[in-house]
This record gives structure tokens, sequence and C-alpha cells, in this order.
């Protein structure tokens, strides 16, 4: 269920700029005006030798990737400076990262970035600053030389007129002053409407819409919905399949057990009693299942003391050694604790099934990598030395642990070659 608070754009409305804003806007577009040209002839050389070498496959390919990412610093670049300036409250550029292992999920990684929205629209704000920044230099000139024309007649006396910088135009002495003070007041008026307008450009390309935030979330929460649907399928079976294969059994054996003590308890009491001790073992044995199954629904634990008590306990149950690392200085919410706890437990039960490792190290982390509007997120990393080839398919583990956590809004990623090792990377918003 998404609340009310989550119901509303993430976006934040950007604030009116002050003066001091507008100043720091003039001085940003006069350095991007001298950077950008130099920015932008770097671009077009590693594209155009890119594809002029593109039939010689590996320095073609090396310029061309070269290309894509310096695009990708370019645009976190003026995302930085833009957020930096006028506090829109956007979120960070974020390298597209590699959903499927080896070299061809690489390149899908890297096509996917060379198509990226965000990042080619941090390049058009990035062109339009340069833009801007070509015209705001010569604005500057002009105003440093206005500044300097009403002194004029007191600095040099003995010159009868000054030329103006840009257009030449000779200025006799006794107009300085009133050509100086009207240069100022266009030169201010100018530049001011430059800042003017290069926030309200940015604002339309790098701050989304309404429309687009509530349509983002949208999509969003149909996805979680969906997710959460088939987590809840995909953990259903489990349940049943564990309570069929593995309590259910143990539970007829031990009626059938105390039926034949019943009979044979007065004709034969030691039989009897030694039937009775067979029922009482496997009670044990099936209230033992019937806890472990409990535990893999909700781990009481992560309640009371933590992610962290939690996993500990998790890996001193495990049937392959554990190196535990975890380092986080606060509680997360409940949905993002536990979707953590739960990819780690599969985790830890497929290595100990399928892939035959020897050690798994697990590592987990809070990063402030804006995984909200600057929120920071719950990371989690596991890796094993198994033999890999490990395959998300429909219904198995693997698929619980995707669809867990995109149900709590994060993300993950498998990268299990053959031959091995597996890891598991899994980051969840920590307020989901």
């Amino acid at each position: 269920m998404i609340s009310p608070a989550a119901a509303a754009p993430t976006a934040v409305p950007p604030r009116r700029p002050r003066f001091a804003t507008h100043l720091g806007a003039i001085a940003q577009l006069a350095a991007v005006g001298l950077v950008g040209p130099v920015i932008f002839s770097v671009l077009v050389t590693l594209l155009s030798l890119g594809l002029s070498l593109v039939l010689v496959v590996g320095i073609g390919l090396l310029f061309l990737v070269a290309f894509v990412y310096a695009l990708w610093a370019t645009a976190w670049l003026e995302y930085e400076r833009v957020e930096g300036l006028y506090r829109y409250g956007l979120p960070a550029l974020r390298p597209r990262r590699r959903e499927r292992p080896g070299f061809g999920g690489w390149l899908r990684t890297l096509w996917q970035q060379a198509v990226d929205g965000a990042m080619w629209r941090g390049i058009g704000s990035t062109a339009i600053a340069t833009i801007l920044g070509l015209v705001v230099l010569p604005l500057v000139s002009a105003l440093a030389t206005s500044l300097v024309l009403p002194f004029a007649p007191l600095l040099e006396r003995e010159r009868t007129a000054w030329r103006l910088p840009i257009i030449g135009v000779p200025v006799r002495v006794e107009w300085a002053v009133l050509i100086g003070i009207l240069g100022i007041i266009v030169s201010v008026a100018l530049l001011i409407g430059i800042a003017l307008l290069h926030a309200v450009l940015t604002r339309a390309i790098l701050v989304p819409s309404r429309e687009a935030a509530f349509a983002e979330q949208a999509r969003t929460a149909g996805t979680q919905r969906e997710s959460a649907v088939r987590a809840g399928e995909v953990e259903r079976v489990r349940i049943e399949r564990d309570l069929h294969d593995g309590v259910q059994p143990r539970l007829v054996s031990v009626a059938m057990t105390l039926g034949l003590a019943q009979q044979k308890i007065d004709d034969d009491p030691a039989a009897a009693k030694t039937l009775i001790d067979e029922a009482h073992t496997s009670t044990k044995a099936a209230i033992t299942e019937l806890r472990q199954l409990a535990r893999g629904i909700h781990a009481s634990v992560l309640d009371d003391r933590g992610l962290d008590a939690a996993l500990s306990a998790l890996a001193s149950r495990s049937h392959v050694p554990v190196q535990l690392d975890v380092r986080i200085d606060r509680r997360c919410s409940r949905t993002a604790e536990a979707a953590v706890y739960f990819a780690v437990a599969e985790s830890l039960t497929n290595a100990a099934k399928h892939s035959r490792a020897g050690e798994v190290r697990v590592t987990v982390r809070l990063r402030d990598d804006g995984a909200v509007l600057g929120q920071p997120s719950l990371w989690a990393r596991v890796e094993d030395n198994g033999i890999g080839g490990a395959r998300v398919l429909p219904g198995g583990g693997l698929d619980g642990i995707t669809n867990r956590i995109a149900a709590a809004g994060g993300t993950s990623r498998i990268d299990s070659p053959t031959g091995g090792p597996t890891a598991l990377e899994v980051s969840v918003p920590c307020a989901s």
C-alpha cells in the first residue's frame, strides 16, 4: 500500500533564485563558456574517431566506449552543477548497472547507458549552458569596460576619445560617463536576464514535470505490486512444498506410530513404549522443522535485535562457513531489512544445496548513494566460491529474491558464470 506521503510527486519544486544565485549562475556560465567548447570538441573527436575506425573493431570500439563514458561524465557534472546552484532536488545521475553477466551483459548495459534519457538531458543542458556562457563572456567584458568609462575623464585627460570593446566604436571623453552608466545598466540587465533564462531552461530540461513524476510513480508502484504478488506466490509455493515434503509426512508418521502403540499397550507394553519414544522423537523433529519454516516466513530476531544480529544467527546456522561483514550505524525500515535478510538467507541456502561452495562472504553496508532523493540505501553482497551457473528460473529461489527486492523498491544483480564464483548484489531504499 502506498502512503499518502509517497503519493506526492518526488520532484522538489524549485525555489526562486535570489541575487546570490544570479551571481553564481553568471560566474558558472562564464566558466562553462570557456570549458564547454573544449568538452564538446573532445566528445566530437571521440565520436568521429570511433565511427571512422569502426572497421578496425578494437580501436573503433574503444573510442566509442570512451565517448559513452565521457557523455555520462559530462551529464553527471551538469546535474551536480545545476543541483548545487538551484537546489531543485534533482536525483543524482547514476550509471547503469549490469543486469546480466558476461561480455554480452556489459554490451547491453553500455547500450542502455548510451540511450539513457536522463544522460542526454544533462548533455542538452550542458550545450545550452555553453551557448549562454559564450554570450556571457563578452557581456562581462563590456561590464568591466563600462565600470571604467565613468572614470575616463580622470584617468586619461590627454585622450579625447575611448574605443568601446567588442564593437570598437569611439566614445568622446565628455560622453564617457553617460555611456559608462548606460553600459553598466544594460550589461547587468542582460546578465541577469541570461541567468533567469538559464534557470528556466534547466528547470524545463532537468526537473521532471508533475505529470511525469506521477506517471513514473504509478509505473514504479505497479512494478512493485507485481513483484510483491510474484514474491508472495513463490513464498506460498515454497511453504506448501516444505509442509508437504517435510512436516506433513512426519506428523502422519507420528499418528501411525501412536496408533500402533495404542494397539500394543495392553499386550506388549515394552514395544508400545518403544513406539511412543519414536513418536516423541518424530514430534520434536516436526517441531524443529515448523520452527525453521516459521523462521523462513518471518525472523523474530530481525524485529527484536536488528539486521546485524539476525544475519549473525543466520550465519551460525549455515552449513557453509560464512564470513560476515556488516557495517550499518542505524536501523532501516522493516521492509528493507526483511528484504535484505531473506535475500541473504536464500543465497546461503542455494550455496549449501547447489553451488558446492566451501565459503561464503556476506557484506552489508548503508550507502549514501541517493537511491531515493538522497536517502541512503541498504546494500548487500553475497559471494561464494562455488561452481557458478546459477540462473533465475520462474518459481525458484533466485526468482523469489528478485521479486522480493523489487517489491521493496530495490534492485538486484546476479553474476554467476559457469565455473564460479556466484555473486548476488541487492540494494534497497533504507526508508522503503
